[in-house]
């Protein structure tokens, strides 16, 4: 049996208070609701719905137990337990002819409650069950109603204390039960061992739970002190009071006994039978005692036998091992004179390859020898004709050096002058020009550099002195015109890195746009000028050949280290400005990173709180349409009742309705967001 929180003990009668074992009244009663018919197929009706309603009806007051009982389609039967018996009449008052109405249901629901009838046997009971059998004899005790048989009884309540075991004893139920009258005999089927071996089946060795619960017969010695019991314990319910003062009860079946448990002939035959199962228990012990020697003797056998197996595998795994020795010897031998014979080969043919290579060296050896000579005739002829040749070189050299003198020292004053005006123009225009342009300069400066290297070697022809030269080609972008006139002035910009790299675009295109127009008219005149220095260099070269080579070495020289020293300047300030721009992009980037981020967190508060206002809007529309659905329900349900199609097209109209207030709510959600994106965005 099931165990229960008693919070109220006022109605607690005292069984035996040494081990906290009280009686209780057994307060319970039938509720019964009849249900409607249902006309919907498909639709149900709530067990749990109506056990709600009826605990609701009896509030504050509450049912210590509620079950169902019976449950069919014209009823459902509840049974229900109170703390007192008392109560029994408040709730039978709250809930007896009463109706309750479900939701969904039009119909209501009528209850009918009354005290449930306790299932305990009578005296006219017994009375007559011992007076109609003929197979009992009322003098002879056990026979008669003397005996109580008790069932699911809680274990550990009727534990010894001391012993600290969950079993019952005999002596504490005989003590429990001793109250009514003098115990004659007691007998716990659970605690005998050899009881469920026994032929006769007419008891239950345990009962609702195993070990939980027990059953019990007390058997009394006088006829008053069985009814004394048996009336005592009609309509209670056994309450255990622990130390600390809660109690808890469960319901205990009380019978009296028809099976003569306790009769003398039953006693003396299980006790016959409790013999020959001691007997038969030591019979199985002997034979498995001989069983377990028989083993160990069989286990022994197999042992030795196994050893002599193994001792057999042995010897043969030793024979094997032997011949394959004998056998791996006599294949080792083989390899060796094998490989004895494959070195002899080897040795021989090693021998043949070093006297090829002997004779192929000596053959080499002479073909380089006869090279040698050979070359070294060739070598003595060409030094010969090499000191010939240096001979009238130096016999020239010496007749021209003075005029070359002369001729190198007015070069160099003009070059002195060029390379002023270069540096200056290249100084003013690496600062506002880019990479692309300052390369095209730096390649028509080259140009014009090696025209002047190949006019210097051709030897040309030099003007008479106190004469200014003809019109030449642009030196580094200062242009000389066709009339002699002065060259034009170039603006110097400012030389400041941050300013050029902060200006905007459009300023540096306008820039670029007026440089490259004056980079081409620039190339048109080195052109011209390049095709007037290669006439005159051609005239030059016929009539000073020799002369200008070695002035020519000299100039392309300088010019060479004057082109590094230009590279390495052009390429520092570039660096300068590629990383002074870098640095502004860096801060440009940085700078809408940053504006991109505020307005991703604008739009994402904007979109919660919409999202939070569309909510409470859809949440008002629910509570607004499950508030016109109450009242139109109330207003026409017996219009319903007389037409179910009626109202099922009502119903779909109503849906259809709220369907599209949502959407007309959604679509204006949806135009606000819209109207709020595209102010943000203006913002």
């Amino acid at each position: 049996m099931t165990t229960t929180i008693v919070h109220d003990t006022t109605e607690a009668v005292k069984l035996c208070p040494p081990y906290g074992l009280y009686l209780k009244p057994i307060a319970k009663m039938v509720v019964s609701v009849a249900l409607p018919q249902l006309k919907q197929p498909g639709k149900s009706i709530s067990n749990w719905e109506v056990m709600e309603r009826l605990k609701a009806m009896v509030h504050p007051d509450q049912f210590s137990a509620l079950r169902i009982s019976k449950s069919t389609m014209e009823f459902i039967r509840f049974e229900g337990e109170v703390e007192n018996k008392g109560m029994v009449k408040t709730f039978l008052s709250k809930l007896d002819s009463k109706s309750i109405k479900l939701s969904g249901f039009t119909d209501i629901l009528k209850i009918r409650a009354a005290e449930n009838k306790v299932d305990f046997p009578t005296r006219h009971d017994w009375d007559a069950f011992f007076r109609d059998a003929k197979d009992m004899n009322e003098t002879l005790p056990g026979e008669r109603p003397d005996t109580i048989h008790l069932e699911g009884m809680p274990c550990k309540w009727f534990a010894q204390k001391d012993a600290g075991a969950d079993k019952p004893s005999e002596s504490s139920v005989r003590a429990v039960f001793e109250g009514f009258g003098k115990i004659r005999n007691v007998d716990i089927p659970m605690l005998d061992p050899y009881r469920e071996e026994m032929l006769d089946k007419n008891f239950h060795t345990f009962t609702f739970g195993g070990h939980l619960n027990f059953e019990a017969y007390v058997q009394y010695q006088e006829y008053a002190g069985f009814v004394k019991a048996m009336d005592s314990l009609r309509g209670m319910k056994l309450m255990f009071k622990g130390e600390d003062g809660k109690a808890v009860a469960c319901n205990i079946k009380v019978t009296f006994d028809t099976t003569k448990h306790l009769s003398d002939l039953a006693l003396k035959k299980r006790q016959l039978e409790r013999q020959k199962l001691q007997e038969l228990e030591k019979q199985r012990e002997e034979q498995k005692r001989r069983e377990r020697q028989e083993e160990e003797r069989r286990r022994e056998e197999e042992r030795k036998q196994r050893e002599q197996e193994e001792e057999e595998k042995e010897r043969k795994r030793e024979e094997k091992l032997r011949k394959r020795e004998q056998k791996k010897k006599r294949e080792t031998q083989k390899k060796v004179k094998k490989q004895q014979v494959e070195e002899q080969k080897k040795l021989h043919l090693k021998i043949a390859m070093e006297e090829r290579k002997l004779l192929l060296a000596q053959r080499n050896l002479e073909s380089i020898r006869l090279i040698a000579e050979l070359l070294s005739r060739a070598k003595a002829l060409k030094q010969q004709q090499r000191e010939k040749e240096e001979a009238e070189l130096a016999r020239k050299q010496k007749a021209e050096l003075a005029r070359l003198q002369q001729l190198e020292e007015r070069r160099r004053l003009q070059e002195a002058e060029l390379r002023r005006v270069e540096e200056e123009k290249a100084r003013a225009l690496e600062l506002q020009r880019k990479e692309r342009e300052l390369r095209e300069k730096l390649l028509g400066n080259l140009l014009k550099k090696s025209v002047c290297s190949e006019r210097q070697q051709e030897g040309p022809e030099l003007p008479a002195p106190g004469t200014e030269p003809a019109a030449g080609p642009q030196l580094n972008g200062l242009a000389h015109s066709e009339g002699g006139q002065s060259p034009a002035r170039v603006a110097v910009p400012r030389e400041d890195g941050l300013s050029q790299g902060n200006r905007p675009q459009r300023e540096c295109s306008r820039e670029d746009g007026h440089e490259r127009r004056r980079g081409r008219s620039h190339e048109r005149q080195r052109s011209r000028s390049r095709q007037e220095s290669s006439r005159k260099g051609s005239r030059g070269r016929r009539e000073h050949s020799s002369d200008s080579s070695q002035s020519g070495q000299e100039h392309s020289r300088e010019s060479s280290r004057n082109r590094r020293d230009y590279r390495r300047e052009y390429s520092r300030e570039s660096g300068h400005r590629r990383r002074e721009c870098s640095r502004s992009r860096w801060e440009r980037s940085r700078e809408s990173s940053h504006r991109r981020r505020e307005r991703s967190r604008s739009r994402r508060e904007h979109s919660r709180a919409s999202s939070h206002r569309r909510r409470e809007r859809s949440r008002h529309r629910r509570e607004r349409s499950r508030g016109r659905r109450g009242r139109s329900h109330s207003r026409s349900g017996s219009s319903c009742r007389r037409s179910g199609s009626s109202g099922s097209d009502s119903s779909l109209g109503h849906r259809r309705s709220s369907r599209e207030r949502r959407h007309r709510g959604g679509r204006r959600d949806s135009r606000g967001r819209s109207r709020a994106d595209h102010h943000r965005r203006g913002s």
